[in-house]
C-alpha cells in the first residue's frame, strides 16, 4: 500500500448519525424526494447546495463534466443556463442526453438525475441574463436558459458500512416507477 493511499483510507468517512432512506417512506414522485433533500441541504447551511456537476459528451463520445448551478425546477424540467456557444452549448446541441449529479455530504446524500436538455424561449433566458451579477444592461443572444427535463433519478444515502441505499425512479410516459439498486457494493 502507498503511502497516499493509506492516507486515503483514514480519512473520515460520513458524520454521524446519517439519514436513513426507507423505501416505504419514499413518495410516487423524485421530484417530491428531490425537493425534500435540496431543501434539508438548504436548511443546514450547506455551502452552494444547488451545485452540481453536469455531464455532457463530446462527439466522440468522451464525458465531460463540470459544476453549475441549479437555476429552478419547474412543469419543464431543472433548470440551468450557459452560452450555446460554449463547450457545454455545443456538446448539448450534438446530444441532449445529460445528468446532473447532486452531492450533499453533510448527509451523505446524492442524486444522479438524468434525461434530455430542452432550450427554455428565448424571453426566459434573456430574463435569466438579466439576472447574473455581471448584467451590464444589454441582452446577450448567445445566452441560454435549458432545462433537463428527467426520465431517470437515483438518490443514494450513504451507511456507515458502506452498503449504500439506492433508490431509482424511471420515467415511462407520465409514470414513474421505483426500484431499489442492488450492486455488490451497495
Amino acid at each position: 500500500m502507498s503511502e497516499l493511499e493509506s492516507r486515503l483510507r483514514q480519512l473520515p468517512a460520513f458524520p454521524e448519525p446519517l439519514p436513513v432512506l426507507r423505501e416505504e417512506d419514499l413518495p410516487a414522485s423524485p421530484d417530491e424526494l428531490f425537493l425534500e433533500w435540496l431543501n434539508a441541504a438548504i436548511e443546514s447551511g450547506a455551502r452552494q447546495p444547488h451545485a452540481m456537476t453536469m455531464l455532457t459528451t463530446r462527439p466522440d463520445g468522451t464525458p465531460v463534466g463540470r459544476t453549475l448551478i441549479l437555476k429552478d425546477i419547474d412543469a419543464e424540467g431543472y433548470h440551468f443556463s450557459t452560452h450555446r456557444s460554449s463547450r457545454k452549448g455545443v456538446e448539448i446541441a450534438h446530444n441532449p442526453r445529460i445528468s446532473f449529479v447532486f452531492f450533499w455530504r453533510e448527509s451523505g446524500r446524492q442524486v444522479r438525475v438524468t434525461g434530455d436538455a430542452v432550450a427554455l424561449s428565448d424571453e426566459v433566458s434573456q430574463a435569466d441574463w438579466a439576472e447574473r451579477p455581471s448584467y451590464e444592461g444589454a441582452p446577450n443572444p448567445d445566452w441560454q436558459r435549458y432545462a433537463l427535463w428527467p426520465d431517470e433519478f437515483e438518490f443514494m444515502q450513504a451507511r456507515l458500512d458502506r452498503n449504500h441505499t439506492r433508490i431509482e425512479y424511471l420515467r415511462d410516459g407520465h409514470t414513474w416507477t421505483m426500484a431499489r439498486v442492488t450492486t455488490p457494493a451497495g
